[in-house]
């Protein structure tokens, strides 16, 4: 037993979407101020925390395979304290207790703020009696997830992970994720999102433009704005409630969005980030629902230079029969519609999707009207997925997962060669030309080549160089290759684009000397 020592150190693993890392990030800053410390090797660590996604089959079976390794661990180093944190504690509640004994504490997505105090709990808890309170150290939403009123989204104390956080210098490299929404009204037939992170709750507008402020204050250069369904945001200041004195989040309503309604909508809100956060150099958001994409969204990033030109819209299948299984509520020709009305008013977007082949009951003909949307749409990336049944959801329970995994597998293949030509043709088109790129990070191919000559053994003129593979992105989301320096991450460069492969760009620093 540790009493209350805070100088217990904290390994924390992060799977699945942008959401997850930033819940991560929140974690973390929370923990870090009450002393707790961050180490890389889990075998060290006196908490390992798992930050895990259902959306898909595959990121569950990774966090399965390191809840095993830490329970062998655990046989030696009984004092190790192994919490499982995310969306699978939320969809498999307290019964991952008794199929995993080596799991000490369960949170889910909306009860962050509760992290501390379960960690708290176990270490300062000894083994004999660590066991038999496991299930109080449970804090997952439940049954009162689904919540109906802007009260009782007040109650919900999860706001304060957001306001918390750091704005260290020392805690980004010049990006950053900023929350907006969070939870789904959509109910898609195979997501268990809604099951996960509950209902939508939108963060109080006046609170966002606040907390880019400050990001920017604090040095960050691109923030990008995330949701479940981004675009379905809203905030009714006549209904707002505050709690003392910090307005609170409001539940979301209808699943459809209307442009009439009174507040502040996702348009707005973007317009407001840009115009009262001028030191801001790049504005994103991701995910948007393409049923509620509004030309006033489009109008809005038009007329502001700093919003990214990409959008993010999945359209899963380009079957309308599947689509309504799917309970996506839109048709293949209103999405077609929508790539029109955006091409026109943002003729230099970029445009990503995502798809999903092998859903139940997807025929030949289905796949070949999915080839053809591919072939068609000009998306400059898709995410693309072999449907895997997710328990809780109501494909789950009420379709047969029919079409053999042979067929997915091929299915999938066919959709990837074709993306990858339609990758490499826009990409083709930035051959030549100049663009501005964020700076991310150090590519894997790090350290091409380096001349470290010591001159006590060399006739002395020989200078030590070194040329790094940098990575990063343009505003329309176009990964880019280039030769730099990692005093770079964090900063906008221009790169003068020479070479297009279906996954990237590849350049040189405009100005550069070329290299024969």
């Amino acid at each position: 037993m540790r009493g209350l020592d805070r100088s217990a150190t904290i390994y924390l693993e992060t799977f699945g979407c942008q959401m997850n890392v930033l819940d991560s990030q929140l974690v973390e800053s929370q923990l870090r101020g009450l002393g707790y410390r961050f180490i890389d090797d889990w075998r060290a660590a006196d908490v390992v925390l798992y930050n895990t996604c259902s959306v898909r089959d595959h990121a569950e079976h990774k966090v399965y395979s390191r809840i095993g390794e830490v329970g062998q661990h655990k046989r030696r180093n009984e004092d190790t304290v192994l919490g499982v944190v995310g969306c699978m504690a939320e969809r498999e509640g307290a019964a991952m207790l008794a199929r995993y004994p080596q799991i000490d504490l369960l949170c889910g997505p909306g009860e962050l703020d509760k992290l501390p105090l379960l960690i708290d709990n176990m270490l300062r808890t000894d083994l004999a009696r660590r066991t038999r309170r496991r299930r109080e150290n449970v804090a997952l939403q439940g049954n009162t997830h689904r919540r109906s009123g802007t009260l009782a989204a007040a109650e919900d104390r999860l706001e304060m992970v957001d306001l918390a956080r750091s704005f260290s210098p020392d805690e980004h490299h010049g990006s950053a994720y900023v929350r907006i929404t969070r939870g789904c009204n959509k109910f898609c037939s195979y997501c268990v999102v809604p099951q996960t992170r509950g209902a939508e709750v939108h963060r109080p507008p006046d609170t966002i433009v606040d907390e880019c402020r400050q990001l920017v204050e604090a040095g960050v250069v691109e923030i990008t704005l995330l949701g479940q369904t981004v675009n379905h945001y809203h905030f009714d200041d006549t209904a707002a409630v505050s709690v003392d004195g910090v307005r609170q989040p409001q539940v979301g309503g209808s699943a459809i969005r209307s442009p009439n309604l009174p507040g502040t909508s996702f348009a707005e809100l973007l317009a407001r980030i840009h115009d009262e956060v001028p030191d801001l150099q790049r504005l994103r958001f991701v995910t948007s629902f393409p049923r509620d994409f509004g030309d006033d969204i489009l109008e809005t990033i038009r007329t502001r230079p700093r919003i990214c030109r990409y959008l993010h819209l999945p359209v899963q299948s380009a079957s309308n029969r599947i689509l309504r299984l799917m309970n996506r509520g839109y048709t293949v020709e209103q999405y077609e519609d929508l790539l029109v009305r955006i091409r026109r008013t943002l003729p230099d977007a970029e445009i990503a999707s995502d798809l999903i082949c092998g859903f139940p009951s997807e025929t030949e003909e289905d796949h070949a009207a999915t080839r053809d949307l591919l072939r068609r749409s000009g998306f400059k990336n898709c995410f693309i997925f072999k449907y895997s049944p997710r328990p809780g959801t109501s494909a789950h329970e009420k379709m047969e997962d029919d079409v053999p995994e042979a067929v997915k597998r091929r299915r999938n293949n066919e959709l990837l060669e074709i993306q990858n030509g339609v990758s490499r043709a826009i990409h083709e088109r930035y051959v030549g030309r100049t663009v501005p790129v964020f700076v991310e990070s150090v590519s894997r191919r790090a350290e091409k080549s380096r001349n470290t000559a010591d001159p006590s053994v060399t006739v002395g003129w020989e200078s030590a160089q070194s040329t790094t593979q940098m990575c990063g992105r343009t505003g329309g989301d176009l990964i880019v290759m280039f030769d730099g320096e990692p005093g770079q991450i964090g900063s906008i460069v221009d790169v003068q684009i020479e070479q297009a492969a279906p996954l990237a760009l590849f350049g040189q620093l405009a100005g550069a000397p070329v290299v024969p």
